[in-house]
């Protein structure tokens, strides 16, 4: 056999030893994070519950979701153990960690709509001109056009007809 034809399942079999390699290392970091758990602690579990460490035993631990509430868990469905700082962000809602020079969200839009010109300029700019919309479908009257109030409400209230109205049967139907 020639080296081209091996080179395939060389690099295949190569590809296979990174990947595991790289599984075990990821398997033995979430091992060593869950054998430093501490009571304390907090952590994450893998179905996203939120609590604190109580105890830690060989294969288990107890932990302490709220008051009055232990649960007894795998260490294996520890998903990630949280810092002080992090854990108090989520569940509490406590910040340690702010910056006072960062820009601050308003709580309002007011001061994101503001312009440099002045309120009369501004009502100027919106005056009262009609706006095309491109409906070219609807009839414009000319605006110097004597505005006629009954002919208006004779218009408002007349239906539109259609080409075709439908037939009205006697409750017989061909279709059964």
């Amino acid at each position: 056999m020639s080296l081209v034809t091996l080179l395939p399942f060389i690099v295949l079999i190569g590809a296979m030893f990174l990947m595991t390699r790289s599984a075990k290392r990821k398997q033995q970091a979430a091992a060593n994070m869950r054998n430093e758990m501490q009571p304390g602690s907090g952590i994450r579990t893998i179905g996203g519950l939120y609590a604190t460490v109580k105890e830690v035993g060989e294969d288990t631990v107890l932990v302490d979701a709220g008051p009055g509430v232990e649960l007894l868990f795998a260490k294996n469905a520890i998903g990630a153990v949280l810092t002080d700082d992090e854990y108090n962000r989520i569940v509490h809602g406590i910040e340690h960690d702010l910056k006072s020079d960062s820009d601050v969200v308003p709580d309002d839009a007011s001061s994101l709509t503001e312009t440099d010109e002045p309120a009369a300029d501004a009502a100027a700019a919106s005056d009262d001109t009609p706006v095309d919309l491109g409906k070219k479908d609807t009839v414009e009257e000319p605006a110097d056009a004597p505005a006629d109030t009954e002919a208006a409400e004779a218009k408002t209230d007349e239906k539109p007809k259609t080409d075709e109205e439908p037939k009205k049967t006697g409750g017989d139907s061909e279709t059964k």
